[in-house]
């Protein structure tokens, strides 16, 4: 057969993903798609790797579309698109497919758990700050090893490891979040994203924040045990109301029981399982009234009108509040040009969410509400009722601190004044 015909190979890319997410499958569409594409039959050379799951299900109408003939080893040449037993064929081996990916998912995974619980491995990842790696010989499986590859293990930073000792030691004193943040800040010690900017090209490096700072400070490994699967990846799809694109990978915290520790010390420690155990202690709620007892009804509902950021919920002498500090925290320097702080408490809002809900009757009626008085909507009960109508609708309120007002956002804002504190 003379002439020569294009030819598209996905390197490093998963099948799940779908061919509109894979550069060189994608590659393929738009050279379908184009009137003089020249080609009138793509051939597959391994149906598991170009088709996963229900994949082809989706691909087949395409190219039928275009005049495309789908040729593979599995359905003995051409495949005919309109074939009931060709297609149910075609389907199983993408499920098939599937099944191959989620064998070799679940296998992995017990054995890195395995690895890391019976003999402390190091597992890969970014080193926590305060430690650096250090090369631990041969890789243990023999073929890795073959091709040149070699163990790690973690070793205390000289430069950061005093530096984690100190937070820790300054947390134990009682000292709160913040002020270790100022602290590092003013001392001009380099944030982990500074020290190492190799490993976090996706973080600015400018300073110590407070979410840093407690995340070190909760860091199980640097009382010299191994710890995996505190932050697994998950997949989540990339438009819901859409679920041809498929999945995107993500990483979320999980939750300590389902940590896998090491059974044994893996790398030198910077502090004493005990003096972590004190740390963590000081960041549990004391007291019978507990974080668990706090409620906030109007949480995510209020936006600030300074900078158009929500307010934040914050728990003050005994009662629900909320707050906004415009992208400041307490761990930045002072700023005397700064706006001030919005604040406002719960219960100056909860009285006027019946005059809210009276003023949205006239837009836009609020079900369940019509048959009652204005003045029993302030009741608990009632204000739990408008705060879900509020929810459901997408609806939020705007708190402005210089009029002290209160308003919708609806197309023609509705305003009340607050007063002022009793």
């Amino acid at each position: 057969m003379g002439g020569s015909w294009p030819s598209f190979f996905d390197i490093g890319q998963s099948r799940v993903l779908p061919w509109s997410r894979r550069p060189q499958a994608a590659a393929l569409l738009a050279a379908m798609a184009d009137p003089d594409h020249g080609f009138d039959a793509i051939v597959v050379g391994e149906y598991e790797r170009a088709f996963y799951g229900d994949q082809y299900a989706a691909m087949a109408p395409l190219f039928g579309h275009y005049g495309i003939q789908l040729w593979t080893p599995e359905a003995g040449g051409r495949v005919d698109f309109h074939a009931e037993a060709q297609e149910q064929l075609m389907l199983a081996l993408g499920f098939q497919s599937k099944r191959e990916i989620t064998r070799t998912r679940i296998r992995v995974r017990t054995a890195m758990a395995a690895q890391a619980r019976e003999q402390g491995r190091y597992l890969g990842g970014r080193p926590p700050y305060g430690y650096r790696l250090a090369d631990a010989g041969p890789h243990p499986n023999k073929a890795h090893a073959a091709w040149g590859r070699r163990a790690h293990r973690l070793e205390p930073d000289p430069h950061t490891a005093p530096i984690v000792r100190w937070m820790f030691a300054q947390r134990k004193a009682g000292h709160s979040l913040a002020r270790i943040t100022r602290a590092l800040n003013d001392a001009g010690i380099p944030c982990p994203s500074a020290s190492d900017p190799k490993r976090n090209t996706h973080r600015s490096g400018r300073a110590w924040t407070l979410i840093t700072v407690a995340a070190i400070l909760a860091n199980p490994r640097y009382t010299g045990r191994q710890v995996w699967n505190r932050q697994p990846s998950d997949f989540d799809l990339v438009d819901p109301a859409n679920t041809g694109p498929g999945h995107r990978q993500v990483q979320r915290w999980n939750l300590p029981d389902g940590w896998v520790v090491s059974n044994r010390p893996a790398h030198p420690a910077l502090l004493s399982e005990a003096d972590f155990i004190a740390v963590q202690q000081m960041s549990a709620p004391r007291g019978p009234a507990g974080l668990a007892t706090r409620r906030y009804l109007l949480a995510g509902l209020i936006c600030c009108a300074t900078c158009g950021r929500r307010l934040e919920s914050a728990w003050s002498n005994g009662r629900p509040a909320y707050r906004c500090r415009h992208g400041y925290t307490s761990a930045t320097q002072p700023d005397p040009t700064r706006a001030k702080n919005t604040y406002i408490r719960e219960d100056q809002i909860t009285p006027h969410l019946a005059a809210l809900a009276v003023l949205l009757d006239g837009q836009e009626h609020i079900h369940t509400h019509h048959d009652h008085q204005p003045g029993q909507v302030t009741a608990p009960a009632r204000a739990a009722e408008l705060i879900d109508d509020l929810r459901s609708t997408g609806r939020t309120l705007t708190y402005d601190p210089r009029c002290r007002t209160l308003r919708t956002d609806t197309e023609d804002a509705i305003a009340v004044t607050i007063g002022r504190s009793r």
